[in-house]
Formats: structure tokens, C-alpha cells, sequence
């Protein structure tokens, strides 16, 4: 089986107590069942801690998170007691792999990561060239990818070609993208997608500031060519990270769909920032990303959207 990832994947590492926004706050943690195991069997006092914070519902077993929804494990320096005193191997399988996301095929596993984290927001804004995908591991054992699999990475392989074509601008682009689907998005006023937005499901309140930007929107104030090469890596995410959702259902075209109108709503919010820096918009693609990205609903709403 191979494991492929994009050229940057490799570049990543957790900047651990510099983070800004720790995923170790505000995210309730499920124990997978061999980490329980362990925890269970661990010696010594941190072993005792460990086992007095788990907590059982509903099927499910997380850790009980401390004043201001802080892991129970994380120091005031920002870093995991866990960690620090066993190693990586301690942690439960999201720990260990968050903000990693995979994509089964029949042939291979892609991973990738996902832009909750500033870090990994920051890596793949800032790339000098396109995203390339690269092998990372290949023991050669493995099916033969179906006949939708093939179609899809086919078509992906398009949607990448139209995406690096510089004959358009990064809007012709995204509409080209939509047009090889047959697929366009409604036609609604930035307000408008403010509304539907703020009608999703949310965590964080500075997601609903964001979205007020929205209400002074105008279509001439899109972000200068400097900032073309940041969107155009954030679209080739989208498209590397949703696009093999449609293994599950075949419908390829919405997830298209999603991922332009993201790469859209994340311009329209850089433009109407107060600020346009790389910082402005790491922020704004970390908090789209934790609150539309990771929320199955808030995604599914949004394709409904996109048909209606």
C-alpha cells in the first residue's frame, strides 16, 4: 500500500507552546480503545491523574477537560505533561494524529493537513509553488484502484492543471473549476452568505466578527495578484482534502462546489479585514477551517446550499 501526501507534508512540526490557538483547548478529546488499555494498566501518579480524568458517556470514553476547556494534561507553558513524561507514543490515536487527515483508496492512503492548525495554515499559505503529491511510503501490497477511484483522481488531476493554468485570474480559475463539474454557486450578495454562515453551527464568537466584515463587502475589493499564489494553494487543499468524499456518495461536483465557494467566502473575508497580512489570513483560514471544516453538519448544510 502507498502513502502519498503533499510535497510539503514532510516540512511539518508541531510548534508545541508557540501555538497561538492550542488544539489541546476548546476540543474534547475520544480515548481510542487501545490508548485506554494503556491508560488503564499505566504506573505511577500520572497514571492515577490520567485514569481520574477519563470519563465514560455515551459509548465513548474522553478525557475531562479542566477551567476554560483545557486538556487536563496541558502545563502552562503550552506543552503536554503527557508527552513530556513518556514521549509521542502516550498520546491517543487523535492526538498523535491531529491536524493529519486521510483519504482511503483502494490502492493507496492519502494524508494531509488540516488548516484548524496554524502551523499547518501557515505551511501551506506560504508554499513558492504549486502543491505536488509525493510518495512517502510504498511496501507494494495493495488492490488496483476501482473504476470511480480512477475517474476521480482523474478528474482531480484536471482540476489541478486548471488550477496552475496562468492564462486566467485566480476567480477565472475557480470558475473553470465549476464549469468542468457543471456545477455554478447561487448567486448571493456577500451578506447574504454572511447570513447563511451565521446560521451554522458555532464555536468561537470572534467566527461571527468575522462574518459582520462581510456586510461592507464589495465585489471590487478583491484581494491584489500578490496574494494570488496564498489562494490558489488554499484551493489546491480544499480540493486534495474534500474531493475523496465523493468516494462515499460519487457526488464529486458538490465537493468542487465546496471547495470554491470556501476559497470564495475566505477572499471576500481577507479583503474586508482590516489588515491584509499573511497573519490576517492564517487567522481567518484556521477559524474557517475549525468551524465549517470539522463540523460534518455545517459541511453537508453548506452543499444543500449549493443545489438549492
Amino acid at each position: 500500500m502507498k502513502l502519498i501526501a503533499p510535497d510539503y507534508y514532510p516540512q511539518f512540526h508541531c510548534v508545541a507552546g508557540r501555538c497561538r490557538h492550542s488544539c489541546c483547548i476548546g476540543w474534547e478529546i475520544d480515548v481510542d480503545p487501545d490508548s485506554l488499555s494503556l491508560y488503564r494498566t499505566l504506573p505511577g501518579a500520572l497514571g492515577d491523574e490520567i485514569r481520574l480524568s477519563l470519563v465514560a458517556e455515551d459509548d465513548c470514553t474522553h478525557f475531562r477537560l479542566k477551567e476554560h476547556d483545557r486538556c487536563p494534561f496541558l502545563n502552562e507553558q503550552g506543552l503536554c505533561r503527557m508527552i513530556l513524561a513518556h514521549g509521542d507514543g502516550i498520546l491517543c490515536q487523535i492526538c498523535r494524529d491531529h491536524p493529519r487527515f486521510y483519504s482511503e483508496f483502494s490502492d493507496h492512503t492519502e494524508v494531509g493537513l488540516g488548516l484548524c492548525c496554524e502551523e499547518a495554515a501557515r505551511l501551506i499559505l506560504t508554499q513558492p509553488r504549486p502543491m505536488t503529491l509525493l510518495t512517502l511510503e510504498d511496501d507494494g501490497a495493495g488492490a488496483c484502484a476501482d473504476e470511480f477511484e480512477q475517474q476521480l483522481l482523474s478528474l482531480r488531476r484536471q482540476l489541478f492543471s486548471l488550477l496552475e493554468d496562468e492564462s486566467w485570474t485566480v476567480d477565472e480559475r475557480l470558475t473553470n473549476l465549476l464549469d468542468l463539474c457543471g456545477i455554478a454557486l447561487p448567486d448571493k450578495t456577500a451578506a447574504q452568505w454572511a447570513d447563511i454562515y451565521r446560521s451554522l453551527e458555532r464555536l468561537d464568537e470572534s467566527w461571527d466578527d468575522a462574518l459582520t466584515t462581510l456586510t461592507h463587502y464589495s465585489p471590487f475589493d478583491l484581494p491584489d495578484r500578490r496574494w494570488d499564489l496564498p489562494f490558489l494553494q488554499l484551493t489546491a487543499y480544499f480540493l486534495y482534502r474534500h474531493l475523496p468524499s465523493a468516494l462515499e456518495d460519487g457526488d464529486a461536483a458538490s465537493r468542487v462546489g465546496f471547495a470554491v465557494l470556501s476559497v470564495r467566502i475566505l477572499r471576500m473575508l481577507f479583503a474586508a479585514a482590516e489588515e491584509q497580512t499573511m497573519d490576517t489570513l492564517i487567522e481567518l483560514v484556521r477559524m474557517y477551517s475549525s468551524e465549517i471544516e470539522y463540523s460534518t453538519e455545517n459541511v453537508d448544510t453548506l452543499i444543500n446550499v449549493l443545489w438549492s
